[in-house]
């Protein structure tokens, strides 16, 4: 079959529906990947979706073809994307979530782990040429169950987690499928809830459920200021991610959480590795270390972060993106919803959760920026930079994702998104003017490899 080369990520599918993704590529995944999970001998693949308009149609698809491969499909509905991973951690050790997870919302996609762990990269490229070819592996025998997961996975968690004293708060799901387990999970720790845009509606009516952009947490900051709830948490469209608001409307970084995280980890694993990405602040090692943690850096990508932290057995990982991993009484894999639970359970130890977390180190950043590009060229662009980036003693150049240069005062890092053409930058300072000769420093270097390079936000 025909297939859009644009749709295959390095960490899972995704595209538009219908122009780059309809049910037949959804029924060719499924035999293909169906195929895969037979040949790793797995007998079973758990199925749910989230809450997009072209959901139900790709996920009935998509069982159809996982059915043709004699595969068992546990379809767990629709659920968020951690949802999934528990199903794929408890019931069976294979899955994929039909999810969009915090794109425009004619996107939808698939976020696929294989024998307990979540592929990427050359093993997708390897499905898509078994899509292309049709030459996935048939067999009889496929068959179709339903299972509700919720009420297990909130057992699981009310029984985890334990708060030291009720809280009030505030939870934004910005009509993403969180809105159908989160705010009754908070409310069976104990917390008295405040729900915004709880409904599910993949037309995204009141603002778009990306956390990770400050104009998506506006009403959940009014709500904060207009009412007595001390916190706010947002989650985005697949409830993989956590936004954290403080009730003077401080939008609370995920390499800040980490600190906290990290600390809290680390008085019951003392010495563990604690995994982050390039992204996060320069911050962050110094406060693991103070912990008595030992901090790692690494590449982007939740499945790579997650590969990452099996292979060194680290009870903590995080991305500058949301993506929260806990390992230490959980599964490792990313759960917006968990994570404001273990939030909770640290903050409720305080009798003021905001005084906590504005008290966590911070510097003068720039937002995650991108410099469009044209397809292929990123990469091409940071092949170069790793080149000809050298810069005098302090600095140092990082170069295992992009390049990344840190001094004494900030850091700067170029590097090329795996998602989309677009190269992605952020800068840190320690001063104000420390940020400003970063960014200079940083955008001189790349403008002698791209002379026409243009900073803009980020479009997530």
């Amino acid at each position: 079959m025909q297939l859009s080369a644009s749709i295959f990520k390095a960490y899972d599918i995704r595209g538009v529906v219908p122009s780059t993704l309809d049910p037949e590529v959804a029924e060719a995944l499924g035999r293909a990947f169906g195929a895969a999970a037979r040949a790793a001998g797995e007998k079973c693949v758990a199925v749910g979706r989230d809450g997009r308009l072209s959901g139900p149609a790709l996920s009935e698809a998509l069982i159809r073809g996982l059915v043709a491969t004699g595969v068992e499909v546990i379809d767990i509905g629709a659920v968020t994307t951690p949802m999934l991973y528990y199903a794929a951690s408890t019931l069976c050790t294979s899955g994929i979530q039909v999810t969009g997870s915090h794109n425009p919302k004619d996107y939808n996609g698939f976020k696929m782990v294989l024998a307990g762990r979540a592929i990427y990269g050359d093993e997708i490229q390897g499905l898509r040429k078994v899509m292309e070819a049709g030459s996935a592996a048939l067999a009889d025998g496929g068959s179709v169950r339903k299972v509700d997961v919720l009420a297990d996975y909130t057992r699981r968690i009310v029984g985890d987690v334990k708060l030291a004293r009720p809280m009030k708060i505030v939870v934004d799901c910005g009509n993403g499928i969180a809105g159908a387990s989160a705010p009754a999970i908070f409310r069976a720790l104990g917390c008295e809830v405040t729900e915004l845009y709880s409904e599910v509606d993949g037309n995204f009516p009141n603002h778009h459920p990306d956390p990770s952009k400050p104009e998506n947490l506006k009403d959940l900051i009014a709500a904060l200021q207009a009412g007595d709830a001390e916190l706010g948490l947002a989650f985005d469209g697949d409830g993989d991610r956590l936004g954290i608001v403080t009730k003077d409307g401080q939008n609370i970084f995920p390499d800040r959480q980490m600190m906290l995280f990290a600390k809290d980890v680390l008085s019951r694993v003392p010495g563990g590795a604690i995994i982050y990405d390039v992204k996060c602040s320069q911050r962050l090692a110094p406060a693991i270390e103070a912990a008595g943690g030992v901090a790692e850096i690494y590449k982007t990508g939740h499945s790579l972060i997650k590969a990452r932290m099996k292979e060194v057995n680290s009870p903590l990982g995080g991305e500058m993106s949301g993506h929260i991993f806990f390992k230490e009484r959980w599964f490792g894999f990313d759960d917006g919803t968990y994570a404001g639970c273990r939030l909770l359970e640290i903050l409720s130890r305080e009798p003021n959760a905001s005084d906590v977390l504005n008290a966590l180190p911070t510097s003068f950043s720039t937002p995650e920026l991108n410099v469009a590009c044209d397809e292929g060229e990123p990469h091409r662009v940071v092949a170069e930079l790793v080149q000809r980036a050298s810069f005098p003693p302090p600095a140092k150049v990082l170069t295992i994702d992009g390049v990344r240069v840190d001094w004494p005062d900030g850091f700067g890092l170029v590097r090329a998104s795996n998602t989309t053409p677009v190269l992605v930058l952020r800068f840190e300072g320690q001063t104000p003017e420390a940020l400003e000769r970063i960014e200079h420093d940083m955008l001189a270097l790349l403008r002698s490899v791209k002379p026409d390079a243009q900073l803009a936000a980020a479009a997530h």
